[in-house]
């Protein structure tokens, strides 16, 4: 668990905070003697859920939209750091409504950034994802822009500026809302059968603890425009689907449906271009911002030659875990677990 005691009486910012990694990072808050923390989001029924859940004094409730700068730049104010997650993630419906992913992850970051440098927020991490590595979907391609947006900002940014702009890219979190893993077991307990687009396809198996340990880490150890990515293994989607029936004991059949509208074979948390001036930080990679300026032959006449023999980082060459290493995984999942005792509130974030 990544030291939370640098916050002790300060003020944190979760924008979507309703979600998946708010519920996990402010969880873990909770647990420590932060002074505030307040969930910035559009929808009150999961606020209000959220509140009598978690029913704590230090928790502040702001309804807005990141697409209207007014609204969270009123949040904003007092506020130390910013854990910045509202984004559009859904890739098939972001496929369909293009310019909306546009305005939430990359004009909506806009106005996040710029709310954190106008009240002078100390630091701000923006969560990111795989997708945006090589991007071929509407999603991939809005925080590809969302993470160039926040790197730009941060040149700009006076050496004394007080306030520090990072990232942190990972690919699907295990248990979350909208994963694979509920919809297999929900498949599983109805008798249907288990459908994957693709047994092949390969995706990193990180929980959500760890997604929140990635943030921590990079809020602690990032400086100017760096991105973050944490190591994990992975798993081929067909033997996820066999571990589960495995720890659940069901031999539901496995019907391969194929692939979804802009759907990826692997992940890549890092590309070539990255990992050739990565910092490797044990169970972490730090990749610097591109310190380049618009001096035109450091892009086209100078070249980089270390690009030419370097690997990108993805789900295929990472560590692959068996079907019995990955049944292990799973049975660690608090949601799992929740799962097999049959409780009615094992709901994915």
């Amino acid at each position: 668990m990544s030291d939370t005691t640098v916050f002790s009486g300060k003020t944190i910012l979760v924008t979507g905070g309703t979600g998946s990694f708010g519920h996990a990072v402010v969880r873990r808050f909770l647990k420590s003697d932060i002074g505030q923390i307040r969930i910035f989001s559009r929808d009150e029924k999961k606020q209000e859920d959220m509140r009598i859940g978690l029913a704590d004094e230090r928790l502040r409730f702001y309804i807005g939209d990141v697409r209207e700068f007014g609204s969270i730049n009123e949040a904003m104010r007092g506020v130390d750091f910013v854990f910045h997650a509202a984004a559009l993630k859904q890739v098939p419906s972001c496929e369909f409504y293009p310019m909306e992913a546009v305005r939430t992850n990359v004009q909506g970051t806009e106005n996040v950034v710029n709310a954190a440098i106008g009240n002078g927020v100390k630091r701000m991490i923006a969560l990111s994802t795989d997708k945006a590595v090589y991007p071929i979907n509407a999603m991939g391609l809005s925080k590809a822009m969302m993470e160039k947006l926040v790197i730009a900002k941060s040149r700009m940014l006076e050496p004394n500026s007080p306030t520090v702009l990072c990232a942190t890219r990972y690919g699907n979190v295990m248990a979350s809302r909208g994963s694979v893993i509920p919809l297999f077991i929900k498949q599983m307990k109805a008798g249907q059968d288990l459908t994957i687009t693709d047994p092949n396809m390969t995706r990193f198996l990180m929980s959500l603890e760890q997604s929140v340990d990635l943030v921590l880490f990079a809020f602690t150890n990032g400086r100017q425009g760096d991105i973050f990515v944490q190591k994990a293994p992975a798993s081929t989607v067909g033997d996820l689907a066999e571990a589960l029936r495995i720890v659940f004991d069901k031999k539901n059949p496995i019907r391969v449906i194929g692939t979804r509208h802009g759907e990826k074979l692997y992940e890549s948390l890092v590309s070539r271009e990255e990992m050739a001036r990565a910092e490797d930080m044990g169970g972490f990679y730090r990749v610097p911002a591109d310190a380049r300026d618009l001096n035109y032959s450091k892009f086209f006449t100078d070249g980089e030659t270390t690009i030419s023999v370097t690997e990108d980082y993805t789900s295929h060459n990472t560590e692959r875990l068996s079907v019995g290493q990955v049944v292990d995984v799973l049975r660690n999942l608090d949601y799992v677990q929740a799962e097999l005792r049959g409780e009615p509130s094992a709901t994915p974030y």
